[in-house]
């Protein structure tokens, strides 16, 4: 059989790209080296979060709203739970880059949201330890979404439409009319003049040492961002800093967790979360693969514009899955997409 377009890599973003291109009756190929939903790359961890008061940048805010929708219509095609509200809380200091970049979006936008200050953060969570001078942007319409669960679903939605997905197999350009590289933090091999970093990241989950309250929240404090999210499934509470990693690459990654790097994170969480530091309950790591802005690339790849690469996504890209697989099969399809992309273009790099 021929194959109108091959996707190299299936974890989330070449998933949901298999998914929109074979929703447009496009003949597709899946390869991927490893298994379903694996634990080698970055779409793996159980949960992730899915907010819409963007402080990266407000441009992302119409992209995460088509992801809302699409979520919706991935969970009802499934038939099973991929996202649950929760709300969430950006705390630091008015000025940090996570309060004002998140206000900004939620002004700019007229995201449902509202703005919390020390007193009233203590006051609603005591068992937290708030500074002065720092605040919270409570929005309420951020959640959690489930990870492996999100990857099979995109791989099983594909597969209903005719996608043909083929697993232990690895992939690369050439081998059909259009190629989509969605490989992670494989791409450096397969894309060079990209300039990337693969970085590396620990997860922790925590089983907390009283039943209080804590929300799911990003904290920005001393230089450091840490992120929260609530125990769902009975998975404990998984926290992580964001960008605190060495670089690295998939084949050299460290996959041990060190025994400071568990005392670190319990560290912080003593003077900010202390109910949260109870007995670790599961450790794991993962790669992002980050551009030099830590926005995503998404387009024809420098020199081939019959080859799409899509994300890396620096770490942020997850919640964006759905509609960015929408942008591929646009691109892909038609040449074009009707998102606003401009800033994702490959070329920006070069």
């Amino acid at each position: 059989m021929s194959f109108d377009v091959t996707v190299i890599g299936l974890g989330v973003m070449g998933s949901a790209a298999a998914w929109q291109l074979s929703r447009r009756g496009l003949r597709v190929l899946g390869v991927e080296q490893f298994t379903p939903a694996h634990d080698r790359g970055s779409s793996h961890g159980l949960t992730r979060v899915i907010r819409k008061a963007y402080y990266e940048h407000p441009a992302y805010v119409p992209l995460v709203l088509r992801s809302y929708e699409l979520w919706g219509e991935l969970e009802r095609e499934a038939g099973v739970e991929l996202f649950r509200k929760t709300g969430a809380f950006m705390i630091g200091r008015p000025e940090s880059a996570l309060v004002r970049g998140s206000l900004e979006s939620a002004r700019l936008h007229g995201l449902n949201h509202r703005l919390l200050g020390a007193a009233e953060l203590r006051a609603r969570f005591p068992s937290m330890s708030f500074r002065d001078r720092e605040v919270a942007l409570e929005e309420f319409d951020a959640g959690v979404l489930l990870v492996e669960d999100a990857v099979l679903a995109f791989q099983e939605a594909a597969r209903r439409r005719g996608a043909e997905l083929r697993f232990g197999v690895e992939g690369r350009p050439g081998s059909s009319a259009k190629t989509v590289i969605a490989a992670g933090p494989w791409l450096p091999k397969l894309v060079p003049r990209l300039p990337l970093k693969v970085e590396r990241q620990v997860l922790f989950w925590f089983e907390p040492r009283t039943p209080d309250p804590v929300p799911l929240f990003m904290w920005d404090r001393d230089g450091r961002l840490l992120y929260s999210i609530p125990d769902v499934r009975d998975h404990g509470v998984k926290v992580a800093f964001h960008h605190a990693g060495e670089i690295t690459t998939p084949e050299s990654v460290r996959r041990e967790v060190s025994q400071a790097e568990i005392d670190d994170v319990k560290a912080w969480m003593e003077t900010t979360v202390p109910s949260l530091n109870g007995a670790l309950k599961k450790v794991a790591t993962c790669l992002y693969t980050n551009t030099p802005d830590e926005h995503f690339v998404i387009g024809p790849a420098p020199g081939s514009p019959d080859v799409v690469v899509v994300s890396p996504c620096s770490g942020h890209g997850f919640k964006f899955a759905p509609v960015v697989g929408e942008i591929v099969a646009d691109l892909v399809g038609e040449g074009r997409t009707r998102h606003p992309i401009d800033r994702f273009r490959p070329d920006r790099l070069m």
